[in-house]
């Protein structure tokens, strides 16, 4: 069982069509999606939820009016102005329990929170594992690892050969709870100067967990001499510039149609990324050997 993870150090670089794809063309895989704060790749598998689990994680403060002698003091120290009238706002609180432990009458109290749901969903490609982060909710890094945990023992369990992961953007904890452990990180990089930049910390964040990382510019035709500074940079990090992905329309014209790009056309950007999951299973093939 090999794991992909698809990361850019950035949003709006291609990820999501890229492992929608990917999902079209590989045999006996899961599909994870760890972008818990903005989930998306349902939208492209349209998935039917076999599964919901609800996600507790963290504490919010609540306030007992009876025993609450209004002294003001849990205001004062509340540094997220979260108390007001002496009633918690939940969206503010960040749980720190500095108010609980303030407290002279013990009124305080911290309740377990709610902070989202996992879902383990069937596909016309296989199973989804993908969840949702409530509305003002951390700890999205303890998320990423249960859906993760979750694919894991179902690709063990029916023997399958991928765990293909949709990466969030940024190099934050919920990247590095998708990327460690990972047997391979493709990098999804974008001709411009704020792609250039990501893909150099993106890099040297799977450096640091000793994750291999394969590059592939999307969109290389839209700046061409960024994309050759982009090669030149890999060529000095040593890492593997694998595809150049053109710009086409016909990949926002699938994703119109809620279809993953090689299943929509079998046009020049199609041949493209199925190449592309050629290039990336043969080098997980080669790090077998």
């Amino acid at each position: 069982m090999k794991e992909i993870v698809v990361l850019s150090g950035k949003g709006g670089t291609g990820k999501t069509t890229i492992v929608a794809s990917f999902a079209a063309l590989a045999q006996d895989k899961v599909m994870v999606d760890c972008d818990v704060d903005a989930a998306d790749l349902y939208l492209l598998l349209n998935p039917e939820t076999r599964e919901s689990s609800e996600f507790w994680s963290g504490k919010t403060a609540a306030i007992d009016g009876e025993r609450c002698t209004q002294c003001g003091l849990c205001q004062e120290v509340c540094r997220f102005d979260a108390i007001k009238d002496f009633k918690v706002d939940p969206i503010s609180c960040e749980g720190c329990g500095f108010c609980f432990h303030v407290c002279p009458e013990r009124a305080i109290r911290m309740a377990d929170n709610l902070a989202g749901h996992w879902f383990i969903s069937d596909t016309k490609y296989g199973p989804l594992v993908h969840a949702r982060l409530g509305i003002a909710q951390e700890n999205s890094g303890k998320l990423v690892a249960v859906v993760r945990q979750k694919a894991r023992a179902m690709a063990q369990e029916q023997d399958m050969d991928y765990i293909l992961s949709d990466g969030p953007p940024g190099i934050g904890c919920p990247v590095i709870s998708s990327l460690s452990g990972a047997n391979l990180a493709l990098l999804v990089t974008e001709p411009t100067l704020s792609g250039m930049h990501d893909l150099d910390r993106i890099l040297d964040t799977c450096r640091h967990f000793n994750v291999p990382a394969l590059v592939c510019v999307n969109k290389y035709d839209i700046n061409e001499e960024n994309t050759r500074q982009i090669e030149a940079f890999c060529q000095r990090r040593g890492v593997e510039v694998v595809s150049k992905l053109p710009f086409d329309n016909v990949v926002t014209e699938a994703l119109v149609q809620r279809l993953p790009v090689v299943e929509y056309s079998e046009n020049g950007i199609s041949r493209e990324v199925k190449r592309l999951w050629q290039m990336v299973s043969t080098f997980l093939s080669r790090a077998d050997k």
